[in-house]
C-alpha cells in the first residue's frame, strides 16, 4: 500500500488558483517579449487549420487568448503532468479549455513555461466535449 502523507494531500491540490494565475502571467510576459515556441509546429499548424487560422494569425491573437484565460478554465492534471518531449522534458504542463471569444468556439490550450519562454504544446477545438 502506498504511503500517504500531508505532502501527498497538498500535492493533489496543485496547482492552486494563485499558481495558475502566476503561470498565466508568465505566459503573457513571454508573449510580450516574443519568447514563444511550438513544441511540434506541424501538429499545431494542422490543428490551427481546423480553426481557419495560420500560425501567424494565431500569434497575432495569442495575447487576446491569454487575456481570456482564467483559473477556473484549468482542466489539467492535479498535480500538473510533466512533459516527456525532449525540448521541454520534465516541465509542468498547464491545460485549459474555455469558450474563446477570439476564436468563436470552445478551445483546448496546453502550454508550459521553461526559462521564461512560453512553449505551446496544443491549441485546437476542444475535442472532449466539455
Amino acid at each position: 500500500m502506498p504511503k500517504v502523507s500531508i505532502d501527498t494531500t497538498v500535492n493533489l491540490k496543485r496547482p492552486s488558483v494563485k499558481e495558475i494565475w502566476a503561470k498565466i502571467r508568465a505566459a503573457k510576459r513571454a508573449c510580450r517579449e516574443g519568447k514563444i515556441s511550438f513544441v511540434d509546429d506541424v501538429v499545431i499548424a494542422s490543428d490551427l487549420l481546423e480553426l481557419d487560422l495560420l500560425i501567424d494569425e494565431f500569434l497575432d491573437i495569442l495575447p487576446s487568448l491569454l487575456d481570456e484565460l482564467r483559473p477556473e478554465n484549468y482542466v489539467g492534471s492535479r498535480p500538473p503532468q510533466r512533459s516527456y518531449k525532449p525540448a521541454i522534458k520534465d516541465c509542468e504542463l498547464f491545460a485549459f479549455t474555455w469558450y474563446s471569444k477570439s476564436v468563436g468556439c470552445q478551445v483546448y490550450f496546453k502550454f508550459c513555461i521553461k526559462e521564461s519562454a512560453l512553449f505551446i504544446v496544443s491549441f485546437h477545438k476542444d475535442r472532449a466535449g466539455r
